[in-house]
């Protein structure tokens, strides 16, 4: 729970609508092409600005050390790129599963990014805070772009994209995946040919750790084939958690009514620009 009279802000889940690799650069860093989808769910922090430039993470989460904690690592670059002298008290309600490929931990960066730039007063831009982002995680800059978008490169070159208002159900099977095995993986596709957004919207793609995931992961598997009961299954980036696209909100809530035991969820919408836009945009400081 976060503390009543301080500012709530959305740091938004994303589904990856399709995954693949295009190729290895030299450097190792494999070439992608993703759509990213913005839900209108996710995790929601709160920001204390102090004045003696500690940067302090309040809530514990399990499992990740305040140090190498994303949000504690992004507060402290915007502070030593802009010479702030202040500090802050972060707290978080943590919604999102860890290591589901919703880009949790990513999107809760882009939020105290964008939050601390406008609470401390930094100044900085959309394509600045972007910058910083991508230092901290090659998801970062589309939560701080927050919009729904083409991305290419390693994940950096981002073309806005107008989607469909649909609903998702996403689920979260009982398994922890390891994205470097999976990126390691021999039988890993890394050729795929590339494709255009039009390509994407006409025919659609496929996320190509799925076949690896579910054949490593009986877990993940298991729970795609009950979720095909209702709606194509899908895996989104290299995280344990599945979604599919179904015809609205009454029919998620069927769905979720009938999990079985050893999966949890939740219904979202997709949306093209994500709350936290509107949050940046209405903000105002606490007289």
């Amino acid at each position: 729970m976060l503390p009543e009279g301080l500012a709530r802000w959305a740091a938004p889940a994303k589904l990856n609508l399709f995954l693949h690799i295009t190729g290895r650069r030299d450097d190792g860093y494999h070439t992608l092409q993703t759509i990213f989808q913005i839900l209108d769910y996710g995790d929601e922090l709160a920001f204390e600005a102090t004045d003696d430039g500690r940067i302090e993470r309040v809530t514990e989460v399990p499992g990740v050390a305040a140090d190498a904690d994303l949000v504690v690592r992004a507060a402290r670059l915007l502070k030593a790129e802009t010479e702030h002298p202040g500090g802050v008290r972060i707290h978080i309600d943590k919604r999102l599963p860890m290591g589901g490929g919703l880009g949790g931990g990513s999107s809760d960066a882009a939020t105290t990014l964008v939050a601390l730039n406008r609470i401390w007063g930094c100044g900085l831009t959309v394509d600045e805070l972007a910058a910083l982002g991508q230092r901290l995680g090659a998801d970062v800059p589309v939560f701080v772009r927050g919009e729904s978008a083409w991305a290419e490169g390693i994940g950096e070159r981002l073309t806005p994209v107008e989607l469909p208002s649909r609903w998702f159900v996403v689920l979260r099977p009982d398994a922890a995946i390891s994205t470097p095995a999976l990126f390691a993986a021999p039988e890993l596709t890394r050729d795929c040919p590339p494709i255009t957004i039009r390509d994407f919207l006409a025919s659609g793609g496929e996320n190509v750790f799925e076949p690896l995931v579910r054949k490593r992961y009986p877990a993940v598997d298991k729970a795609m084939k009950w979720l095909d009961n209702f709606a194509p299954a899908r895996l989104t980036g290299t995280g344990s958690c599945i979604f599919a696209a179904v015809a609205d909100e009454a029919q998620a809530a069927r769905i979720l009514a009938r999990l079985p035991a050893g999966l949890s969820g939740f219904a979202a919408r997709g949306v093209n620009r994500s709350p936290l836009l509107s949050q940046e945009h209405d903000w105002k400081p606490t007289l």
